[in-house]
C-alpha cells in the first residue's frame, strides 16, 4: 500500500461519476478498501462491473443528506472493512443560484447536498478516527468557494461553507493525529460541466487529476498534514 500504509479503508460520496469516480478508481490502484457511496443503484452496478474488484470495492446506495443512511453506510462499511480510515467527502449539487430567481427548492438541495451530507459524514466517522489516533478528513470543495461568481451565488455560499468547515475542522483536531484536507477544484471536464452553456468554452481539468491530488494529500507521512489544495487549468 505504498506510503500510506496507515491506511486501509476509504469511504467516497458520489462515487459513481467524474471525481467520485476517478477518485474511487485511484483509491483501489493505492489497493485501498473502498466503499462507493451514491444515490443511484444502476450506476454503483455499473461502477462495480466496471472495476470488478469484488474483495476490495463495496457498493453502498444512499442518500447523504439524509444522516441515518450515512450512518447505515458507515456501519456497513465497519463491518465489512472493521473502520473508515479516510472520507472523500465528494457529493454535491450546483443548481439554479441566483438569489432573485428564487429557486428555493434547488437552494435546500444544495445546501442539504453540499454542506449538511458533509457534516454527516464527519459526524459518522470521526469518534473512531480520534479514538484510533489517525485517520484523514477530504472535503471536495471548489475554487468557487475563494470568489463569488453573479450567477452561483447560493452555490458559492456552500462551498466557502465547506472551505469553513474545513478549516474548522483542522483546529478542532489538532493533535488527535486525524488530518484534514480541502481541495478546491477549477473547472473540470464532468456530466455537469458538459453540459453547462457558461463553461463550453473555458478550459477544464480531467477528473484524474482531482484524484492525484487527494492520493498526494492522504499518502503524506504522519507529521504532514495538507490542509488546502487548490487545482486550476494551467
Amino acid at each position: 500500500m505504498d506510503q500510506n500504509s496507515m491506511y486501509k479503508t476509504a469511504l467516497v460520496t458520489g462515487a459513481t461519476s467524474g471525481i467520485g469516480k476517478a477518485i474511487t478508481k485511484k483509491l483501489l490502484q493505492m489497493n485501498m478498501n473502498v466503499v462507493a457511496v451514491a444515490r443511484n443503484q444502476d450506476k454503483l452496478n455499473s461502477l462495480a462491473s466496471e472495476l470488478n474488484n469484488d474483495s476490495t470495492l463495496l457498493t453502498v446506495q444512499a442518500d447523504v443528506s439524509n444522516r441515518k443512511e450515512i450512518e447505515f453506510v458507515v456501519k456497513q462499511a465497519e463491518t465489512r472493512f472493521e473502520t473508515v480510515d479516510v472520507l472523500v467527502n465528494n457529493a454535491g449539487k450546483m443548481g439554479s443560484s441566483r438569489v432573485l430567481d428564487g429557486s428555493v427548492s434547488d437552494w435546500e438541495d444544495m445546501i442539504d447536498i453540499n454542506i449538511k451530507g458533509l457534516l454527516y459524514g464527519v459526524n459518522s466517522v470521526v469518534g473512531n478516527m480520534v479514538n484510533n489516533q489517525k485517520g484523514h478528513i477530504v472535503n471536495i470543495c471548489s475554487d468557487s468557494g475563494f470568489e463569488v461568481i453573479e450567477r452561483l451565488s447560493v452555490y458559492c455560499a456552500t462551498k466557502f461553507s465547506v472551505r469553513a468547515i474545513s478549516i474548522g475542522l483542522e483546529k478542532e483536531l489538532a493533535n488527535t493525529g486525524v488530518r484534514v484536507t480541502n481541495v478546491s477544484p477549477g473547472m473540470v471536464e464532468t456530466e455537469l460541466s458538459s453540459k453547462s452553456p457558461f463553461e463550453e468554452n473555458r478550459k477544464k481539468l480531467e477528473p484524474k487529476d482531482i484524484a492525484n491530488a487527494v492520493s498526494y494529500a492522504i499518502s503524506q507521512p504522519k507529521h504532514v498534514n495538507v490542509n488546502e489544495v487548490t487545482v486550476r487549468p494551467s
